[in-house]
């Protein structure tokens, strides 16, 4: 089975990485850390790390100074659940799923449905012509075979997942197609000169991300990006549904303004901000974004230098390429649940014991982020990263399997405790986890608290 080292090693040299970085790094810890039969906290290690090493590699291109990096593998992980961690003045989360989230049988098999947003538990529900309570949907579910109401589900506006094996996920015309498309796309999409770099004492300080994202993967990106410098500004809208909890925890270190892009003004208003930034970070489903003006070539027309960062629930290519979802419908989909369930003795699907995909999906997008900026930096051009939740769960599925992983006891309050800090936040007092990357010269930390959505104006802060 490939170390760490290896995993990381591999992803690095695909984007360009030069292996002489590679020693600069120290990864301490040992698999498992959580009860699962896959390599979900080395995927946490090596994704954090990839991220690390790229903001030195950065930081060494604007001040000449080399510096040591070291990711401990159960702080990592204890990272990549930092929602489950977050306390709001010595509050815990409230309940993460709607009533009726979740898995529910049906005449061949199981579904997953993500219903937190109220118009997907609309969709369902009209699909199903059922009122939204558990007990209806079970019983209108077992009408349906599991893969024709995936389908109608979906033509519906609703996000679902039907239960398929590995084996069968792998058969699936989707499968197929993203079978020969990296974990990490990074494509030149115009001609700009080189940007310099602006003053700072921190790797990305001066850089200008626009953060349009939700949920966890893509708002994990932007406060990656934040916690080695960038100014990250946050755009969302006074009617896009979010979780909140997820808001406070992934809003770290980020201005965040309200920006209705539905109208001519809005979209002014972003295009202004566009042509000042130098990363553009978007997650939203395929198209959405786009189709107001907004696509990798529109930004590159804007602003020539550009970097343009996709994320995707299922890639770019093949006939899911349009599909919306969420970690824990692409782990449904995919093989992940079937797998787990059956590691365990358990008739039916088990999640991973972390949201795995969305996270390990934001580090793998703030690492190609930096890579294609320093990129820019060297050799001009305006470019184009595009990273899924699919293919990232691909990488994950080829890492391997752990014997007896499932044996593993779960992380208890007091493993977890070394990793926490106090900070104060527009919510209140945060206890929330540090970032588990140790950087030498440049230590990772978020300059600016955590504020409700909308709370700043939508403009970017001078330079320092």
């Amino acid at each position: 089975m490939q170390s760490p080292q290896g995993i990381l090693r591999d992803i690095w040299t695909s984007v360009g990485g030069e292996t002489s970085a590679l020693d600069a790094l120290t990864l301490t810890g040992d698999e498992p850390q959580l009860p699962s039969s896959f390599r979900v906290a080395a995927a946490a290690q090596v994704s954090v790390a990839a991220t690390a090493l790229a903001a030195t590699e950065i930081w060494k291109m604007r001040s000449g100074q080399a510096q040591r990096v070291t990711v401990d593998m159960r702080h990592a992980v204890v990272e990549c659940r930092s929602e489950r961690y977050l306390r709001v003045d010595g509050k815990p989360p409230p309940p993460a799923w709607d009533a009726i989230a979740g898995v529910y049988k049906t005449r061949d098999g199981f579904v997953r449905l993500h219903t937190n947003f109220p118009h997907h538990r609309d969709a369902v529900c009209k699909v199903l012509n059922c009122k939204p309570e558990r007990d209806a949907v079970q019983a209108a579910l077992m009408q349906w075979d599991g893969e024709a109401f995936e389908t109608s589900a979906y033509a519906g506006g609703g996000v679902v997942a039907f239960m398929r094996s590995h084996d069968q996920w792998s058969a699936t015309p989707h499968a197929k197609a993203l079978a020969g498309v990296p974990l990490i796309s990074i494509a030149k999409i115009g001609e700009a000169a080189p940007k310099p770099w602006p003053k700072g004492d921190r790797p990305l300080a001066g850089l200008r991300v626009l953060d349009l994202s939700r949920v966890i993967a893509g708002p994990v990106a932007g406060r990656t990006l934040a916690a080695h410098g960038a100014d990250v500004l946050l755009i969302s809208g006074p009617e896009l549904p979010a979780i909140p909890w997820l808001t406070i925890d992934t809003g770290r270190g980020k201005l965040t303004s309200f920006v209705e892009l539905k109208n001519a003004q809005g979209r002014s208003v972003l295009r202004d901000l566009l042509a000042h930034a130098d990363i553009f970070s978007q997650g939203y489903r395929p198209r959405a974004i786009p189709s107001l003006g907004f696509s990798p070539e529109d930004a590159a027309r804007i602003n020539p230098g550009i970097i343009y960062v996709t994320l995707s629930a299922y890639g770019a290519a093949g006939p899911w390429a349009e599909r919306r979802g969420f970690d824990s419908l692409v782990q449904t989909a995919t093989g992940f649940n079937h797998a787990e369930g059956q590691a365990a003795g358990v008739d039916g699907p088990k999640e991973l014991p972390a949201q795995m995909l969305d996270h390990a999906t934001g580090y793998i997008m703030a690492f190609g982020a930096m890579m294609a900026k320093a990129r820019q930096a060297r050799e001009g051009g305006s470019w184009h990263v595009q990273v899924s939740l699919a293919q990232t769960g691909r990488w994950l599925w080829n890492l391997g399997r752990v014997a007896d992983g499932l044996d593993t006891r779960d992380l208890t309050g007091e493993a977890v405790t070394p990793f926490i800090e106090e900070i104060p936040s527009g919510f209140g007092a945060l206890r929330s986890v540090r970032h588990s990357a140790i950087l030498s010269k440049t230590p990772a930390f978020w300059a600016r608290p955590a504020m409700p959505l909308g709370s700043h104006p939508p403009q970017w802060p001078p330079p320092a």
